[in-house]
């Protein structure tokens, strides 16, 4: 009878293990709805342009619908001045359609923390708020980045996407111009790496119509890299811009970049129809583009770049545009390109910034 009940007993035991094993993920890895429900997820969104006007974020998740199940969240972090003596009544609504400058829109952070709060605890899943609200140039911008993590615990996963050198934007910024020299830049990556927090970054690789004596941003956007080895960089859009070409040799500056063991914390986004037209130009750069995605699948991910979209069609638009480069990566790369990569770094962000958070309370 004992050596029954003993028997009973061990059989219960055993198979509350196991019960507790498969429910608490200790030991065995969990189901996730979101990256096995959807095709894509964006690592390069604007929810809002530059007059701070857009989505809702319960519009953008209708938008994302069932096709994009993770996105980052962030505006622009400049507003488009309106002046009246430059432009009249006729009210500008993007940086192209007045010569008035842009300023930093320091509400910026606090609209995105709100936004997010609002959403229940299952769609938050779906959202990596990001702090963009700082002057590059300004040596004051780690303080407050800190400060927006004090004041919103458990919110946000990154910085950017923000600007050092961008057509057309760099020299309508009132005030100092950033610099990829200037150490306030180097103060950000710091703290990012202290934190966690991954970078997404926005530096054109060259100079807009470049001359022949003119030289381009590769070597002083690797030295900044270099200098921050602990750091999650995003370079966004590969460099490229409406009018920044890519270089005669683009592809095998960004190998050699991949093949550097010093580069190993950099990755790049392929975000922007702008940047699409370039790859998609002909089959030999849709070749040569997939043949590096395909050796270096860790280090891509996939972004729109739209701005405040007003329905799905138009924000699935680029990735839609990417099919010709979708069919020419093995399943193992389109995987991580669209959605992979951007879980690996930005689950390992939330991991990260959430413990400095405890550390560091207000």
């Amino acid at each position: 009878m004992l050596k029954q009940i003993s028997i009973f007993s061990f059989r219960r035991n055993f198979f509350i293990a196991v019960i507790i094993l498969l429910t608490s993920g200790s030991g065995f890895s969990q189901k996730d709805d979101i990256y096995d429900n959807y095709e894509v997820y964006d690592v390069h969104y604007h929810i809002t342009n530059y007059i701070q006007e857009g989505n809702s974020i319960e519009k953008q998740l209708e938008i994302m619908g069932d096709k994009v199940g993770r996105s980052v969240l962030f505006g622009i972090p400049l507003q488009q001045m309106w002046s009246y003596g430059n432009s009249g009544d006729d009210a500008p609504k993007y940086y192209l359609d007045t010569d008035a400058p842009l300023y930093y829109y320091s509400f910026g952070d606090a609209y995105i923390a709100m936004e997010y709060l609002s959403l229940s605890e299952e769609d938050k899943k779906r959202f990596d708020p990001m702090i963009t609200a700082f002057n590059p140039a300004d040596m004051y911008a780690p303080a407050h980045i800190k400060r927006v993590l004090q004041t919103f615990p458990g919110v946000f996963s990154g910085i950017g996407e923000f600007t050092i050198h961008k057509e057309f934007v760099s020299s309508k910024v009132a005030g100092e111009v950033a610099s990829l020299l200037n150490p306030a830049l180097d103060s950000i990556f710091s703290l990012c790496a202290e934190t966690g927090l991954v970078a997404i970054f926005h530096n054109d690789i060259n100079k807009p119509f470049p001359k022949s004596y003119t030289q381009n941003y590769v070597k002083e956007v690797i030295d900044v890299f270099r200098r921050h080895p602990g750091a999650t960089l995003i370079w966004a859009h590969v460099g490229l811009g409406r009018i920044v070409r890519p270089l005669n040799d683009q592809v095998e500056i960004i190998r050699e970049m991949l093949e550097d063991p010093t580069l190993s914390h950099v990755y790049f986004d392929i975000s922007w129809d702008e940047v699409a037209k370039y790859i998609l130009r002909n089959d030999s750069t849709i070749q040569g583009v997939a043949d590096l995605l395909n050796q270096y699948p860790d280090r891509f991910l996939f972004g729109s770049d739209n701005v405040a979209s007003p329905d799905q069609e138009t924000y699935l638009n680029v990735y839609y545009m990417y099919e010709p480069l979708w069919k020419k990566l093995t399943p193992e790369t389109r995987e991580k390109v669209k959605k992979g990569n951007y879980k690996r770094l930005f689950d390992d962000a939330r991991t990260k910034v959430r413990a400095w958070e405890k550390a560091n309370p207000k």
